[in-house]
């Protein structure tokens, strides 16, 4: 979760939303990646979804772990279950609940750390932004 949230704080940096996310399979770093909606000025461009396309093609993904430092979108959940990732561990879901129930009814374990430098990261960011934040979770 240290690399997700180093990704995040890279996507901040760059003038993006933070949120940060890393593939794991057996143990070993595959992909990461931060949401680039923002600077790529892509409507799809999600932390998970920018981490899925920097792992290339991987073949299976039963061996894998998905890690985001905010609960996923619809979007992201969707991708998890299209490519049956098993697993995703996430560090917070209080600012956005996501799709949990929709990735635990596709058999996905969801595992949410509730971590603070996660929490604490989201509410700053969405009380300095709220225009970009509303923008990425589809809310006017």
């Amino acid at each position: 979760m240290a690399v997700a949230i180093e990704e995040a704080r890279k996507g901040l940096a760059e003038g993006g939303i933070p949120i940060g996310s890393v593939l794991v399979k057996e143990g070993h770093i595959i992909g990461r990646g931060h949401n680039r909606r923002v600077q790529e000025e892509s409507p799809v461009l999600h932390a998970e979804i920018d981490c899925l396309k920097n792992a290339g093609r991987i073949g299976s993904y039963r061996a894998t772990v998905l890690y985001s430092t905010l609960m996923p979108c619809y979007l992201c959940a969707g991708a998890v279950v299209q490519f049956g990732i098993p697993k995703v561990m996430v560090g917070e879901s209080e600012n956005f609940a996501g799709a949990r129930e929709f990735m635990l009814s596709r058999g996905v374990e969801v595992v949410d750390l509730d971590l603070t430098a996660c929490k604490e990261m989201m509410r700053r960011f969405i009380a300095e932004r709220p225009d970009l934040w509303n923008e990425d979770i589809g809310a006017d």
